[in-house]
């Protein structure tokens, strides 16, 4: 028996609930001090043996509550018969040992809270709840035997930033379904690790992320109005299926990002808003503690044990789930106390600013312990503004995120593509102002689910022009991606050109690989990762500014661009020539410097992505104009809306 299992104050054996405690002293001081960050070891529920009894240990922190007690099936939902005792210590905590109590028991929390409110809550920290619409929580642990060892132990060199790094999102529930027209029909973790896995692995992608996995009751917030931080949602199975399904991913050799949201919780009546009667868990000023944009609540940074809470559920899915990166949402909503705020609606920090000081604070806190405790993952933070240092180091005062979302890029770019040719040559500041501030920040290029939902129209129909320059624009603009400097993310359908947005009730229209216009965008994108994790100049230098250089931005009228990526070897350095209107340019002439031979090793025009095949450079003429400088004068052929990568 573990030794903190033996640490019992005091035990009535005679009681329905013995007492009994796991904290220690220090444990309790370190959860009020903001500073615990394991605390899944500690609250929720706990299978153990206890004075020869099996049975569950519950905890619970509930400050204001004056009685708790555990209901369920197992006491045919007594709210009085099993109560649990609060600790001495004003801690808050409320504990106890049920004997005979063992895995599988859906329980909730009946809370006596302030002012006589009358409250039933589920368990904060559980690992497992019931399939919505049911919300209970269920007694259960996370024991899983891991088989990833091989990809844990190399997960540095898989997961560094000077590393190929190009992640496929994916909403669970409606990659696929086994009947597509039932949005209640869900794949388990097992028929999703045998269906998505060998996909993700075909693509070539290196990572997959999923929108929130951890529970959440209504299955239209995507995941983002989550009421569960220690549990993998019910819908597709246990815990131990969920582990299974990453422990596939990696034994396949990719890595697992999960999105994670401590920006903001929704008011349902089973979760963390007014816990026990009060703002437990959010602050109880309205205008730090209410989203307008998202109606739903704000967590207390300030307070210590919401912020060892927070942590310890980042910490939870990176030690009992091998979780290779956090992708944070919404951080610019917590960075700012004036966010989807007019003036009058917020109260600006102790130095007259708009930066809410405790956020700031945790989310530094929150990188250095997830780097110290696990060094070989990345945390991802979506923010759209101009807030500085999002992904520099806490000692060089950033926020110390691995990496940020490029969202202006996002933008930008989507703007760009968006034009007729024709008027293409009158933005292309609009194009190239990506590598102005590339290098402030460690960017990921994302194409995410939010570009594909509310009337944006899908990324195939964003294009301008008839069916088939629609797909050449695409195919250049996924080449302009996966040749850009930094991460890539794409969402779920963009690789072979959705026709319809994204609807989560819906799955994947898979129907549409039939055609071969969807079949050549889809090999498109699958060569697309080949080159990008094969190069070396694409990825070593991604974040760096000698990893990029502008060979012509001088053809304006014609929209021809062209640039080179470096890496450490200047061999492997690759030549980007983006053709964006649908003229064939024959004997084109690029000046390049350093080396002379060059052969084209990718054509968005080939006719295996559903292009003409009729323009391609079997031989690329080089001319060399002047020997002091190196440089040489190549000639070749570009096709129309079509993007070249030599080497």
């Amino acid at each position: 028996m573990s030794k903190k299992y033996e640490e019992i104050h005091f035990i009535e054996t005679n009681q329905s609930v013995w007492n009994y405690s796991l904290f220690t002293d220090s444990d309790v001081s370190n959860f009020q001090n903001g500073t615990h960050y394991s605390l899944y070891d500690y609250f929720g529920n706990k299978q153990m043996e206890v004075l020869g009894s099996w049975g569950t240990y519950f905890a619970v922190w509930a400050p204001n509550a004056t009685f708790i007690s555990v209901t369920g099936y197992f006491n045919n939902w007594d709210k009085s018969s099993h109560p649990l005792k609060v600790r001495s210590d004003s801690s808050g905590i409320w504990e106890g040992f049920i004997p005979n109590l063992h895995s599988g028991e859906a329980y909730k929390y009946h809370i006596h809270g302030y002012n006589g409110v009358i409250l039933d809550k589920a368990d904060p920290f559980a690992h497992y709840c019931e399939k919505r619409p049911y919300t209970a929580s269920i007694t259960w642990q996370t024991n899983y035997e891991w088989k990833d060892a091989n990809w844990m132990t190399h997960r540095k060199i898989h997961n560094a930033l000077n590393a190929p790094y190009s992640v496929y999102e994916v909403h669970l529930a409606s990659w696929m379904r086994p009947d597509k027209n039932n949005e209640d029909s869900y794949n388990s973790y097992t028929q999703i690790a045998n269906r998505l896995v060998p996909y993700v692995k075909e693509m070539g992608f290196t990572h997959v992320e999923f929108m929130p996995i951890m529970e959440y009751p209504f299955d239209g917030s995507w995941g983002y109005q989550g009421t569960g931080y220690f549990a993998p949602t019910s819908r597709f199975g246990s815990p131990q299926e969920y582990a299974a399904l990453v422990d596939a991913f990696h034994q396949a050799g990719i890595g697992v990002i999960l999105d994670w949201v401590p920006s903001h919780f929704p008011y349902d009546a089973h979760g963390l808003f007014m816990f026990d009667g009060t703002h437990t868990y959010e602050y109880a000023d309205m205008r730090k503690g209410y989203h307008p944009d998202w109606n739903s609540y704000i967590f207390n940074y300030r307070r210590g044990e919401v912020k060892s809470f927070l942590i310890s559920s980042a910490r939870f899915w990176c030690d009992r789930f091998h979780t290779d990166g956090l992708r944070v949402d919404a951080v610019s909503s917590m960075l700012r106390l004036d966010y989807s705020r007019t003036d009058g609606q917020w109260e600006a920090n102790e130095h007259g600013g708009n930066g809410n000081m405790e956020a700031i604070a945790f989310i530094k806190d929150l990188n250095e312990t997830l780097y110290r405790d696990f060094p070989d993952i990345q945390t991802i933070a979506e923010e759209a503004t101009d807030w500085p240092k999002i992904s520099k180091p806490t000692f060089e005062d950033g926020l110390g995120f691995g990496m940020k979302w490029m969202m202006g890029w996002m933008h930008d770019t989507l703007d760009y593509f968006k034009l007729d040719p024709l008027f293409r040559q009158f933005h292309q500041n609009k194009f190239s102002f990506s590598l102005m501030y590339f290098y402030d920040e460690n960017f990921m290029l994302p194409l995410s689910h939010d570009e594909v939902v509310h009337g944006k129209s899908p990324m195939l129909y964003k294009m301008p022009g008839d069916e088939w320059q629609k797909f050449a624009n695409l195919r250049i603009l996924y080449t302009y991606m996966f040749t850009h400097p930094g991460a890539k993310l794409l969402f779920m359908g963009n690789e072979f050109g959705a026709t319809n947005e994204w609807d989560y009730k819906s799955e994947l229209q898979w129907d549409l690989l039939k055609f071969p216009s969807h079949r050549g965008l889809k090999y498109c994108v699958q060569k697309l990762n080949e080159l990008y994790t094969s190069i070396p100049s694409l990825y070593e230098k991604q974040f760096h500014p000698d990893g990029f250089e502008w060979v012509d931005l001088n053809h304006r009228s014609e929209s021809v661009l062209v640039y080179k990526r470096k890496g450490i070897d200047p061999k492997n350095d690759v030549l980007v020539l983006l053709n964006v209107t649908p003229i064939v340019r024959h004997n084109w002439e690029v000046y390049v410097h350093g080396k002379g031979s060059w052969s084209e090793i990718f054509n968005s025009d080939d006719k295996s992505f559903w292009g003409t095949g009729d323009v391609y450079n079997p031989i690329i003429t080089s001319e060399l104009v002047d020997k002091l400088t190196m440089c040489y004068k190549l000639t070749l052929h570009l096709p129309a809306l079509g993007a070249l990568v030599l080497q």
